[in-house]
């Protein structure tokens, strides 16, 4: 019983040392992103500088504090980006004890995966998706109003599709990883099919910052056809264990 409790204690500590050097790099590539916080917020304002009509093309704040204050927030999203190499490499070196070797092969072949994966997801949100939601917005009233953007509400709206967008690409990844370590199936995932489907749309609604049904399908869209790509790495990733151990209860289970 004393083995137990020592057990668990090193293994909160553990936690406890790799979560302290995570906010330690998170922090550090804040501070260095804050002194580049005028490129981040101009790289971010990319989208809708074609679009903004006020005659200086800069957007505007109302609140004193505003500007500092977004300018922060976008450096502390590109911070937890910059360290995030470094982030899941302090999360695998936690988790790979429970892993057998297998597991935590595909577990640290993943890690790059999952960073370019990451950007293929912002790069979409920023390319592809915010410049038609933008101006959308700008000119759906712009016959009876004039709109002046504000920066904190514009910025906040662009690192919430970037991040969500780069999170949703994960999907695949996530799907392989899940079904190589045997906690679902390619037969379970492909049951869930007419779920995903409807999460999709639900998700694309919530991530668009437009009502419109054609940008809220511009989200769906990709995110069904991750998740289709998904079953099949996840089929790849389950093939590849061993035999005696495939026959979990999500395969037997009846349509």
């Amino acid at each position: 019983m004393d083995e137990k409790r020592l057990s668990f204690r090193d293994h909160i500590l553990e936690l406890r040392r790799r979560l302290f050097w995570i906010a330690i790099s998170i922090a550090v590539c804040t501070l260095l992103s804050f002194v580049f916080h005028q490129q981040i917020l101009k790289l971010l304002m990319g989208p809708a500088e074609n679009f903004i009509t006020i005659p200086n093309q800069k957007p505007i704040y109302t609140d004193l504090t505003e500007f500092i204050g977004i300018a922060f927030k976008a450096s502390l999203l590109v911070g937890i980006f910059a360290s995030l190499p470094f982030t899941l490499y302090q999360v695998t070196i936690f988790v790979a004890p429970g892993l057998n070797s297998n597991e935590r092969r595909y577990l640290y072949a993943l890690l790059p995966v999952s960073i370019l994966v990451f950007i293929m997801g912002a790069s979409f949100g920023y390319f592809l998706l915010f410049p038609p939601a933008v101006k959308f917005l700008l000119s759906f009233g712009s016959d009876v109003a004039t709109p002046l953007i504000r920066i904190g509400n514009y910025v906040n709206l662009m690192i919430s599709l970037l991040f969500w967008m780069g999170v949703i690409f994960e999907t695949p990844v996530v799907m392989f990883f899940l079904a190589r370590i045997g906690v679902v199936t390619p037969t379970w995932l492909r049951r869930q099919r007419r779920y995903a489907l409807v999460v999709a749309f639900i998700v694309g609604a919530m991530i668009t910052p437009t009502f419109d049904p054609i940008n809220q399908a511009f989200v769906a869209i990709p995110i069904v056809v991750l998740y289709e790509l998904g079953i099949w790495l996840a089929k790849l990733g389950y093939s590849r264990r061993p035999n005696e151990i495939k026959n979990l209860p999500l395969e037997n289970e009846d349509e």
